[in-house]
């Protein structure tokens, strides 16, 4: 697979091509899905609720994601990486921004940054796309905002809502944003949107009519089962192999199958008359 850039991500949607974009935390994940010829890898803060056991994605912080984020650039994938950008880590300003999205790319070896919202946000994103930062916006539900918005709920159901979100993705459009993250939204609102920018649109549960779909990988291959969203496809159940081989292994050990010889290193017999002083004298 080529190298995919922000450039070459836009182009799909001219050439009508699907986007495939999945979380990645770590270097052996980022280098399957860019075996895999997965175009984008999102270093989400869903590491949040995957990897660290937070019941939210707003206690992870900057460091996390950057921390997970130079594991995946580690891989040197073929697929582009985005790095997620935590709650509070640009919103106090357009200085704050600037600097922990540098952060994202100078020591995260992200090549973008995604950012949520599409208020007060789009000066955000117009000040870091300046800089030279590429962004993914992201709009719909969007999670480090659930106290607000009242848990995760479906939004969009209105034509209000609707045309509320088309202004929101517009003018992130117009800020420079390269695509756009709509998450929890009806498929018919998410087509409204995708047919009414230019750039592309990933969906995550909102429906088939985006340019693009994203799952976070744990989700998909059955190994966070905490709950199931209604748009996740489960392609795999990877939590049960893992339990089968970890009991299998622990029956193993308690009978004493395991190590046998076949997993065991043996001296020679000239090695272990040594080790029991039974060396013939020279």
């Amino acid at each position: 697979m080529a190298r995919k850039t922000t450039f070459s991500i836009r182009l799909m949607k001219k050439k009508g091509k699907k986007i495939v974009m999945l979380t990645a935390y770590d270097a052996p994940s980022a280098q399957i899905l860019s075996e895999c010829g997965v175009d984008i890898i999102l270093v989400g803060d869903s590491v949040g609720n995957t990897l660290l056991g937070y019941e939210s994605t707003v206690p992870v912080t900057l460091d996390d994601v950057i921390h997970h984020s130079a594991a995946v650039a580690r891989a040197k994938p073929d697929s582009l990486i985005v790095g997620d950008m935590p709650f509070m880590s640009y919103k106090v300003s357009v200085e704050q921004a600037l600097e922990n999205c540098a952060r994202m790319l100078q020591d995260g070896g992200a090549e973008a940054v995604k950012i949520e919202g599409a208020g007060r946000e789009i000066e955000i994103v117009r000040a870091v796309v300046a800089a030279g930062i590429p962004v993914m916006g992201h709009i719909g539900l969007t999670p480090q905002s659930i106290f607000e918005v009242g848990g995760y709920r479906v939004q969009g159901r209105t034509a209000k809502q609707t045309k509320e979100m088309v202004k929101q993705a517009q003018a992130l459009e117009e800020a420079g944003a390269f695509s756009i993250v709509i998450e929890l939204v009806p498929s018919e609102t998410a087509k409204v949107i995708t047919e009414s920018i230019g750039i592309p649109t990933i969906g995550i549960g909102a429906g088939p009519n985006c340019d693009g779909q994203v799952l976070v990988l744990h989700d998909m291959l059955g190994l966070f089962q905490d709950f199931k969203p209604k748009f996740v496809k489960r392609y795999a159940n990877i939590r049960e192999v893992i339990q089968n081989a970890v009991n299998e292994f622990s029956t193993d050990v308690r009978e004493g199958k395991f190590p046998d010889s076949d997993y065991s290193f043996e001296m020679t017999e000239e090695e272990t008359g040594r080790l029991y002083g039974r060396t013939k004298p020279v």
